[in-house]
């Protein structure tokens, strides 16, 4: 089996007005991936999703249509497309960064590699680990009052971990905090995530202040440019540090574990670079004694598909102590897909099909097609 082409097709679904994600990098009220297929010459094609956004990977469609076309279709084309690990390792030698770019790419691969074994990607890897995958909700940082109406809704839909986003003003941050903890009472577990928002002193105060409200990990607290800043901040507080931003790659997680930074890493399909880097990131955390999340960009329908599969099938993924962001579905106004992936508020399961499991709906990917 040989890489025939690499076909791509930019698009835009709107994000619902009442849910746009608004935090310590700002706003996230568009979405222009890229979505693609890996053709192959036996007729076998895999399907791929782009989740970029400029001001969190700094990518978008026209970057990654861009790459895609020139440095990683003429990369891959006439090769095996189910030689994942080498493959791999050739696009991050070619292309440097742009992680969510390969993602796409390399995603698509094992959903070739799964319609070829005939087998789900989550039995590729090993096989479940658990029978679903945990989730939480994550509550825009909007003023007290929409904050506390959004998370009650989640509660509505049958979540029973959150995050507020917060690391947009300490005060302001504080009364969103406990104005969601009123309206989603006590029994629901509750973490903030700052994005990067606060300076240590400002977390470390502002975490404090926090523990009236009963959070149970604080994510991000401090900007990515110094693993150091994490380490202060979680000798200083008595809650689990989760880093995100500050783990991209395999060698920033070893930077975190090395710096003692965190005690939960975030990891993706997309920001580290597909599927495989991701599982390499859970061992790093695995066995260092912390754990892992999979964190969102708010991704569409593929790239949910293949988080969860991730997650499926990963043990140094503690979904359960700290539910996974898969949440497309609760964010979006449609869908790209033949048929809606099994996301409920809460949980999240594969479909039990060949690969990823899923395919795209070609007259949506006209519909919403970004220019």
């Amino acid at each position: 089996m040989k890489i025939t082409q690499i076909e791509t097709f930019p698009v835009q679904v709107p994000i619902s007005p009442q849910r746009a994600i608004k935090g310590g990098r700002g706003y996230h009220t568009i979405s222009p991936f890229l979505m693609l297929k890996v053709h192959t010459d036996e007729g076998i094609h895999g399907v791929g999703e782009v989740s970029c956004t400029p001001g969190w990977s700094g990518e978008d469609n026209i970057t990654a249509a861009h790459f895609i076309k020139n440095v990683l279709e003429p990369l891959l084309k006439g090769q095996d497309p189910t030689h994942i690990e080498r493959l791999t390792a050739q696009m991050r030698t070619t292309l440097a960064n742009n992680p969510f770019t390969r993602s796409g790419v390399e995603m698509a691969l094992w959903d070739i590699l799964g319609k070829v074994a005939g087998l789900p990607v989550y039995r590729l890897l090993g096989g479940p680990v658990r029978e679903f995958v945990t989730t939480k909700f994550s509550v825009s940082g909007l003023e007290p009052a929409k904050a506390a109406e959004l998370a009650a809704w989640a509660v509505e839909q049958g979540f029973r971990t959150m995050k507020v986003k917060v690391g947009i003003e300490p005060d302001q941050d504080v009364a969103r905090v406990r104005a969601v903890r009123e309206a989603i009472g006590p029994n629901v577990r509750l973490g903030v995530d700052a994005n990067g928002g606060w300076s240590p002193r400002v977390a470390i105060q502002t975490i404090r202040r926090l523990y009236d409200y009963n959070i149970y990990f604080a994510e991000q607290p401090v900007p990515d440019l110094d693993v150091a800043w994490l380490a202060d901040v979680r000798a200083n507080i008595q809650i689990p540090v989760m880093a995100d931003e500050s783990v991209y790659t395999l060698q920033d997680a070893m930077a975190v574990v090395r710096a003692g930074g965190a005690d939960v890493l975030s990891t993706y399909v997309g920001k580290g670079g597909g599927i495989g880097p991701a599982r390499k990131i859970a061992a790093v955390a695995e066995a260092a004694g912390l754990t892992c999340t999979v964190g969102s960009n708010l991704e569409l329908g593929v790239a949910s598909a293949a988080m969860i599969h991730l997650a499926m099938a990963t043990s140094g993924i503690g979904a359960e102590e700290f539910p996974c962001d898969i949440l497309g579905p609760f964010f979006y106004e449609d869908d790209l897909l033949v048929e809606s992936l099994p996301i409920q508020g809460g949980s999240a399961r594969p479909f039990e099909r060949p690969g990823l499991g899923v395919e795209l709906d070609d007259q949506k990917l006209l519909k919403y097609r970004a220019s």
